[in-house]
């Protein structure tokens, strides 16, 4: 009779683990799918002038020939520009 008792408790202690695990699981995963939705956003653009990378919410924008290009600096814009030979 004890040791059925013990068995049965094993079980209920095994089975609620199982139970309260995997509801920590799931909420962990939908944790971490947030936080790598929020790290996609902010996309790495290239400035074509001194090829430096940076974060597109960061770039100097400049609209050219129906084309957006992403600056690091005034400097590139102002010697993208140039080379072209127009203005803003």
């Amino acid at each position: 009779m004890l040791v059925r008792l013990v068995v049965l408790a094993v079980l209920f202690y095994v089975g609620y683990r199982l139970i309260t695990g995997l509801g920590k699981k799931k909420t962990e995963k939908k944790q971490s799918e947030k936080i790598v939705s929020e790290q996609v956003e902010d996309v790495l653009v290239e400035d074509p002038v001194c090829h430096t990378l940076l974060p597109k919410g960061q770039a100097i924008r400049l609209q050219h020939d129906d084309q957006l290009y992403f600056f690091c600096s005034e400097e590139c814009c102002s010697r993208f520009i140039s080379d072209k030979g127009e203005k803003k």
